[in-house]
């Protein structure tokens, strides 16, 4: 999966994933993209910055004081993030609904095996491509200490359910 950040023409910026940037183009082309927040369906990528390396400097900047920790958030009840849909303005859940029916015409569904089967992907013994499944919060942390890149998106109802 590939993120962009995106802007409609009214100057509003959101993120997409895609499978590929050649998904992007074609999602673009039909008009399937449309704005989260005022629903333009004149969606762009934005211009992202590049992650640079700073230059060392002689004289470091001293320390900034960390914040004080936030009290941990509760587990959610489910592996995969689950939402409810009926708290949500239209648009987004429009836009959610989207993005699943996206997900599962472009992906692969592997169910819990998703940790195991993005760690082969990862190292090249499977094949590269999208997938999605279920992971628990410390599965997910783990792909991600592991340099694996993983995201969670709000699970919807389907739009035709």
């Amino acid at each position: 999966m590939i993120h962009y950040e995106l802007r409609c023409s009214r100057g509003h910026d959101f993120d997409g994933w895609f499978r590929d940037s050649a998904a992007f183009d074609e999602q673009a082309k039909r008009g399937l993209l449309q704005c989260p927040v005022c629903g333009d369906g004149s969606v762009s990528r934005a211009l992202m910055a590049p992650a640079l390396a700073k230059p060392r400097s002689e004289n470091p900047p001293e320390p900034v004081p960390a914040p004080p920790p936030a009290a941990p958030a509760p587990p959610p009840p489910q592996a995969r993030m689950a939402v409810n849909a009926a708290e949500l303005p239209d648009q987004v859940r429009a836009a959610l609904q989207r993005m699943r029916a996206e997900v599962e015409q472009n992906c692969d569904y592997v169910g819990p095996a998703f940790p195991e089967e993005a760690r082969r992907i990862h190292r090249g013994a499977s094949e590269r491509r999208g997938i999605y499944g279920e992971a628990t919060n410390e599965e997910a942390e783990a792909l991600a200490e592991d340099g694996i890149k993983v995201a969670r998106i709000p699970w919807v109802p389907r739009a035709d359910g």
